[in-house]
């Protein structure tokens, strides 16, 4: 067992694509920790697939560190808001934090919202100045940035006494010094140890555990990772689960993990302040405490800040359903989502009138699809809805989600820009011109607003402008016109496949979805109207085949190039009478009622109900 004084425990916490995850390989290369021969991945900690091609942490990861005769316990934390149900845990498991900045980029909405977690569990802060090889980098301006931030976020005295680091996670370079690089991670070493505090809690009393993350392994079931918070926990050893209600019941650790590199090592024996991982209890949960038989005393349980935007997920009941996907039933549909609860505790499912659909809310588009992406890769198939918000009654006032907004965009764009965000109820707070082209951008704006603005954002500055936001608070609700799409869209006329001769003859309507010979049906959107009603098309009309010759020949005929859509931008174009079809192979969007005269009945009552006639 490790001696309390030289452990450190920290959480590398920063916005996305500041270099976090960079850092930390270069960490582990220069620690000694990988044998000369062996082959380090390129980001190391981002294990999960989606996270490899997306450039971002999904999930926190621990990994363990020797340094001289120090053991240090290094998490690596998601920079994206959406996944802030990770952030808040890892704050309880560590004693420190290292704060990434991007010394161009500086503070960014991120920024704010990992730092405000880190404080607010009283963490010793060490602020990182990466890219510092960056051109135009600028890091005494970001380190007074930095200063601000702190400032006013409310850190104390000791807090605002930060040391800073100058490094270049890539190069694998750090220093104290701004003007020279060491060509090595050795002053970031040196400053975690001198600066971060080992752990302080007793060895010697009762034992207590809060079970931080959860894992899982086919042959030992769930693995609950956390910090052993006081007293030693060991192999074979009884214990009392305390769960969130304050129910006891026993267990017995049948494997005890410590870490070593990105591996996991079997220990016999740990201590308070160590971070391991856990097997063999088999219905452990997430905020649960592990405690000692003679004394269960149950640990804080977690806070998570509450969901602020929800979908309905629903069978799949297109024309098309159940021809490529492995799991199609309600049945296998309720099953995952129940068990993407036990992981994700920022997460809710509730069941709805109809067994096939439930609502889903999450904390942000990103955290929905990237659930719904996942599952559709292990052969789902579903439907959703548009993303809703979701809105509270707070001291009986009716309040809705607000973001702050901070957009970078080139200079000629920003008047554009401000219109548009005008119109979704965004409101300036900060203006920087800094001389070089581009604009910085800061708003308040509801949640509402955002929903399917990135598409026209990036179309406004023809795809320079950079956007970012993070959940601010919950504020007034500002009535039902904010936000959503104004065209219209070209719904098939009836089942097929689409030829090039039908494209063709509706393309003057508007921007096309699909190529020629893709099977389509009744109802399915194949393109947006260049008006704000929707329209129905049949572009799977065949050219009838006749002798006689025409003026002009086809083959110098040419389609316009598709607009083909992601994952996010399909959900983001969703209105409130459609849904996106999602299968392992295919994103379709849909209108609800997929027959027309159907619709126009709807649309009827609800015209009706709305005069109140």
């Amino acid at each position: 067992m490790q001696d309390r004084k030289n452990l450190r425990n920290i959480a590398i916490i920063a916005h996305v694509d500041h270099g976090k995850t960079t850092l930390v390989d270069k960490l582990l290369q220069q620690s000694g920790t990988f044998r000369d021969n062996e082959a380090i991945q390129e980001r190391a900690m981002d294990s999960n697939d989606l996270e490899r091609e997306r450039g971002i942490t999904i999930l926190a990861k621990n990994t363990a560190i020797n340094y001289k005769d120090y053991l240090i316990n290094i998490m690596d934390t998601p920079g994206h808001a959406d996944f802030g149900g990770e952030v808040e845990r890892i704050m309880k498991m560590v004693d420190g934090v290292l704060l990434v900045v991007d010394a161009f980029e500086g503070c960014m909405p991120q920024t704010k919202f990992v730092l405000r977690k880190a404080l607010e569990s009283q963490l010793t802060p060490i602020v990182v100045l990466n890219k510092i090889d960056r051109p135009n980098a600028s890091p005494s301006d970001v380190v007074d940035e930095v200063l601000d931030l702190f400032i006013e976020l409310g850190a104390n005295d000791e807090q605002l006494d930060f040391p800073v680091v100058y490094a270049s996670a890539l190069m694998g370079t750090s220093s104290l010094n701004v003007e020279k690089q060491d060509d090595n991670m050795q002053a970031l070493y040196e400053t975690i140890i001198d600066r971060i505090p080992s752990p302080t809690e007793s060895i010697d009393e009762s034992l207590q555990f809060l079970v931080t993350l959860l894992d899982y392994n086919e042959y030992m079931g769930r693995i609950a990772v956390g910090r052993v918070n006081r007293g030693k926990i060991r192999q074979g050893q009884s214990v009392a689960v305390i769960n969130r209600e304050g129910v006891v019941k026993q267990a017995r650790i049948e494997k005890l993990f410590g870490f070593q590199g990105l591996k996991r090592i079997e220990v016999e024996e740990a201590g308070a302040g160590d971070i391991v991982a856990i097997a063999g209890i088999r219905e452990i949960n997430i905020g649960e405490t592990i405690a000692d038989p003679a004394n269960p005393e149950a640990l804080p349980v977690l806070k998570i800040d509450e969901p602020t935007l929800q979908m309905t997920f629903l069978v799949n009941n297109s024309p098309f359903a159940g021809r490529e996907g492995k799991w199609v039933t309600s049945r296998k549909l309720r099953e995952r989502l129940f068990k993407e609860l036990e992981t994700d505790v920022a997460l809710r499912v509730d069941e709805t009138d109809s067994p096939d659909a439930f609502i889903v809310s999450g904390r942000g588009e990103l955290h929905l699809s990237i659930l719904i992406e996942t599952m559709r890769r292990e052969g789902f198939e579903m439907q959703v809805s548009k993303p809703e918000v979701i809105v509270k009654e707070i001291d009986g006032k009716k309040m809705e989600p607000y973001e702050r907004l901070l957009i970078d965009v080139p200079e000629e764009s920003t008047g554009s820009v401000m219109e548009s965000l005008g119109t979704r109820k965004a409101e300036m707070v900060n203006m920087i011109n800094n001389g070089t082209g581009q604009v910085r951008l800061e708003f308040i704006i509801p949640a509402r607003g955002l929903i399917g603005y990135r598409t026209n954002f990036l179309t406004l500055t023809r795809g320079y402008g950079i956007l970012n936001h993070a959940f601010d608070k919950y504020g007034d609700f500002v009535g039902t016109n904010v936000g959503g799409r104004h065209q219209g869209v070209l719904v098939a006329s009836e089942n097929g496949v689409s030829t090039f001769y039908g494209m063709f003859g509706v393309e003057d309507r508007g921007l096309l979805f699909l190529e020629p010979g893709v099977e389509i049906y009744e109802g399915m959107i194949v393109g947006e109207h260049n008006r704000d009603s929707d329209i129905i098309v049949n572009i799977c009309k065949e050219k009838q085949l006749n002798n006689i010759r025409t003026a002009s020949k086809d083959d110098t005929v040419r389609l316009k190039t598709p607009v083909l859509f992601s994952l996010e931008q399909a959900l983001e174009y969703l209105n409130d009478d459609e849904y996106c079809e999602i299968t392992p192979k295919s994103i379709r969007l849909r209108k609800k009622l997929l027959n027309k005269s159907e619709r126009e009945r709807a649309d009827k009552q609800r015209k009706t109900a709305q005069s109140g006639v």
